[in-house]
């Protein structure tokens, strides 16, 4: 393998920065900023629907729960 080497040192700095090319391009990213690739995946998760409207009961849940506690104490102390 060494004589290989010895023969065609051109070709075999060319492999090796076809190499070094090749290795580069496995670390490339397609965003060049953070704020592209938050853009990229909010858009992403507003195509499958996970940013749909979600209905929120817990403010009237709560309302009812503090209506019953004062109810009930009202009751007890009444």
């Amino acid at each position: 393998m060494d004589s290989h080497r010895r023969r065609n040192p051109q070709a075999a700095l060319m492999a090796l920065e076809a190499a070094e090319i090749s290795a580069r391009g496995g670390f490339a990213c397609m965003f060049s900023s953070s704020d592209e690739y938050e853009s990229a995946v909010i858009t992403e998760r507003r195509a499958q629907g996970l940013y749909g409207r979600q209905r929120h009961h817990w403010p009237a849940l709560m309302f009812l729960g503090c209506t019953l506690l004062v109810a009930g104490t009202a009751l007890l102390f009444g």
